[in-house]
């Protein structure tokens, strides 16, 4: 059976990988923008919790990439997991920007706004869903509760302590004891609707992209959250209500609370539900409002995602095999000092992160010290704590590289990221014709013109040798790191004032060829493009 959910989902990747030369089906889909879902899923009826919208000024992030100042971790508050929800997946302000987009005008009108986020999703579809199922040990009533992101509140959609559920669904990852848990789902329709049979591959890494500003978040809060991702999500979506191939849960993260007692204990004033066991069959009733008169399923999603959910258990020692092998080559010693160049606080780089959505100019050209400080710290998101990780946090599943186009004291052409020197290694020389020229000949899309831009970042991985290890599960876990990093080099071009844009449009089949990399079980999975934005601009922001 395993077998098969791994073969599935090798013919999904495969596919995605060549969707620049062969189309994935359906061929012929239009995007029924008069029928989208709502942004913003909500459960009416439901009793509402408030949540504090006040933002504390956090570590910046050169301390949390040397993990120097930071609060001691002393667990959750009601009011530190509000600032997790709102800096990394509430809505935080009203964006109008004059560019060269074609819908730039548009945005004047209500309808058709842009509403910043402090995390990045393909296409601004931001498709997880977030749920708190609260313990004993808490400040709430026990219960299951969903986070509304488009009001910053919890809709309260359960009373009653189901934690041992969560616990059993987990099985030996049961967080240390935790008896509160956020569970991260994903909507499949607020992404398919769009991208159709590409959902998949994109969702996965809005997932990704999420945790990497809880890795962040949560030091910086004085807390922990550990990823777990490989877990049985039937008793976690049964919970929930869901339709399975429409919403599920991803992932799980164990929240501790500052001064309770462990699960189970005495003296945390009730008994928690045992992990082993039976959990009661509860499920929430309160239904989700639905925007959309016709919601379809894509068949090539169904299928990798009934694939993937296939259950495995986590190998991280197994894992060292599955990561980039080292590269030969005389490394290029990149400026030190990417600490320095972000001392930016991270309460403020969250509220200001965009996309830069074709709003490249140059010159000046990008610097050797600022592609090195977004390059160190992207890299170090490689390192989580997760189930699927060991205790230091590795090993890596992913490698990034660069296309050096614009890059003050750099060559143009190819080069690999060796974290561990802050080097590069040369991989390419500049193609025939230039490095724009042949990176815009790579890139399907309209919205960017690769002259302007400094450089294009690949975050790679080795797809077959993850399911190798993890088998199917080891999909999602791959693209949730993938994602990680992306998140992660946003976070350091809005910290240095650079724009940053990850994108999926290039040919992933020559893109590898330019690198290298045919021959070898390493591709590209995301690219994101680094450079300078115009200071003389038209932008409003306006702060929620």
């Amino acid at each position: 059976m395993q077998s098969e959910a791994v073969a599935v989902v090798r013919e999904y990747t495969e596919a995605v990988f060549r969707r620049a030369r062969v189309p994935m089906e359906p061929l012929d889909f239009e995007v029924d923008w008069l029928d989208q879902p709502s942004r913003h899923v909500s459960y009416p009826g439901t009793p509402r919790v408030p949540l504090t919208a006040a933002t504390p000024e956090l570590a910046s992030l050169g301390a949390l990439l040397t993990g120097a100042n930071l609060p001691p971790a002393e667990g959750w508050s009601l009011d530190s997991l509000a600032t997790l929800l709102r800096l990394s997946y509430g809505v935080l302000d009203r964006r109008m920007t004059v560019n060269w987009n074609q819908d730039a005008g548009k945005r004047a009108h209500f309808e058709h706004a842009v509403w910043g986020r402090g995390t990045a999703s393909g296409g601004g579809m931001y498709p997880v869903e977030l749920y708190l199922v609260a313990g004993a040990s808490g400040p709430l009533l026990p219960g299951v509760y969903h986070y509304h992101t488009g009001q910053h509140l919890l809709e309260r959609l359960l009373v009653g302590d189901v934690s041992g559920t969560v616990r059993a669904a987990l099985g030996d990852s049961t967080g240390d004891g935790a008896d509160s848990f956020l569970l991260a789902s994903i909507k499949f329709w607020k992404n398919s609707f769009k991208y159709n049979s590409f959902c998949y591959h994109v969702v996965t890494q809005d997932l990704g992209a999420l945790l990497g500003s809880w890795d962040l978040l949560a030091p910086a809060l004085g807390a922990r959250l550990c990823r777990l991702l490989c877990f049985d999500p039937v008793p976690l979506d049964d919970l929930l209500a869901f339709e399975r191939d429409e919403q599920s849960v991803f992932a799980v993260a164990p929240v501790h609370w500052a001064g309770s007692a462990p699960a189970g204990d005495p003296a945390a004033g009730s008994v928690a539900i045992p992990a082993t066991g039976s959990p009661a069959p509860v499920r929430v009733r309160p239904a989700a409002f639905e925007r959309s008169r016709r919601l379809i399923e894509f068949p090539q999603v169904v299928a990798v995602h009934r694939a993937a959910a296939t259950v495995t258990a986590p190998a991280p020692r197994r894992l060292t095999g599955a990561g980039p092998v080292d590269l030969p080559g005389d490394p290029i010693t990149l400026p030190a000092g990417g600490p320095d160049r972000l001392d930016s606080p991270l309460s403020a780089v969250l509220a200001t992160r965009n996309s830069s959505f074709g709003r490249f100019r140059r010159p000046p050209e990008l610097t050797a010290a600022e592609l090195g400080a977004t390059l160190a710290f992207a890299a170090a998101g490689s390192h989580y704590p997760a189930d699927v990780k060991l205790p230091d946090g590795g090993p890596a599943l992913t490698r990034l590289w660069v296309f050096v186009n614009h890059v003050d004291g750099l060559a143009a052409g190819g080069y690999a990221y060796c974290p561990r020197r802050h080097a590069l290694l040369p991989a390419a020389a500049e193609p025939d014709g230039g490095m724009p020229a042949f990176l815009q000949q790579q890139y399907f899309l309209t919205n960017y013109t690769m002259g302007q831009v400094g450089a294009v970042l690949a975050i790679s991985g080795r797809p077959d040798a993850v399911l190798d290890v993890l088998g199917p599960r080891g999909y999602r876990v791959l693209n949730a790191e993938v994602g990680t990093l992306a998140q992660r080099a946003y976070l350091a071009a809005t910290a240095q004032r650079l724009g940053c844009g990850a994108v999926l449009g290039f040919d992933n089949v020559a893109m590898n060829t330019a690198l290298g990399l045919d021959g070898t079980d390493e591709r590209t999975v995301l690219f994101l493009l680094l450079g300078r934005h115009p200071e003389a601009t038209a932008d409003l922001a306006y702060r929620l």
